[in-house]
């Protein structure tokens, strides 16, 4: 496969944190290629390393050493102005607590990001429309997040994370905060923004519903990759997972 056909690429990713007296190493040596296209998920348990990894390759938090590639650029070599233009244009983000703002509209959410883009006012609007149509909220465009259940918060979490029409989205633990029924939704919501947008989903994620939707999963323990595996090659318990996931 042609390097160009890969969408991230990491070298060799070390990131230490210092605790207390001790330097505890979260990610140590991790080399990962994820190809254009794909839905992966990043799992491990709680410390393993995922929501670091996760955060090196969005831009939200930089190795100590290694390399982070997007599209084929090196992210290490950008600037702030830079960074700040490829993680504006390439990548959306979707977060475990939605991180909407109270005091704005569904719309007003939505086109914030399109503002930083440079997109007039009028082109905003229309984008954000488009996308809250796409996730099915067409119809609660001028609500205010109080007013959305926590399913439609972030389905306009999702929605503001496709404003800019990025080629990557990271969704961060993006069921956690969510029963089973409407998790199951917004998981299914993504598959299928990934299928017919063609946009490279990356998920760190407690959530083994998840797996039945990606393409692979990476599994992470102490920092390193221990397997990763292609979704016809997982067996799951369909059953088995859904009691898992209620308790």
């Amino acid at each position: 496969m042609a390097a160009n056909e890969y969408v991230v690429r990491t070298k060799g990713l070390v990131k230490e944190f210092r605790m207390g007296e001790e330097s505890v190493r979260a990610l140590n040596g991790v080399d990962l290629d994820i190809k254009r296209g794909e839905y992966l998920s990043i799992m491990g348990p709680s410390g393993s390393g995922k929501s670091t990894l996760f955060n090196a390759i969005g831009g939200l938090d930089k190795p100590d050493s290694g390399s982070v590639f997007i599209n084929d650029v090196d992210m290490a070599q950008l600037d702030a102005r830079e960074l700040a233009y490829l993680r504006c244009h390439t990548i959306g983000y979707i977060f475990q607590t939605f991180n909407l703002l109270p005091s704005m509209t569904a719309l007003e959410n939505v086109t914030l990001p399109t503002v930083f883009a440079g997109l007039t006012t009028d082109d905003g609007i229309e984008r954000g429309i488009e996308v809250l149509n796409l996730v099915g909220l067409g119809h609660r465009l001028h609500h205010r997040p109080t007013q959305l259940s926590g399913g439609q918060q972030q389905r306009v979490a999702i929605a503001r994370a496709l404003a800019n029409n990025p080629s990557i989205v990271l969704a961060d633990e993006p069921t956690g905060n969510l029963d089973l029924k409407t998790g199951e939704e917004i998981i299914a919501l993504l598959r299928e923004l990934n299928k017919k947008q063609g946009v490279t989903i990356i998920s760190a994620t407690h959530d083994y519903k998840m797996v039945d939707v990606s393409d692979r999963v990476v599994w992470i323990r102490d920092g390193k990759i221990a397997k990763i595996e292609e979704r016809a090659d997982i067996e799951l318990a369909v059953g088995a997972i859904k009691d898992e996931s209620a308790h």
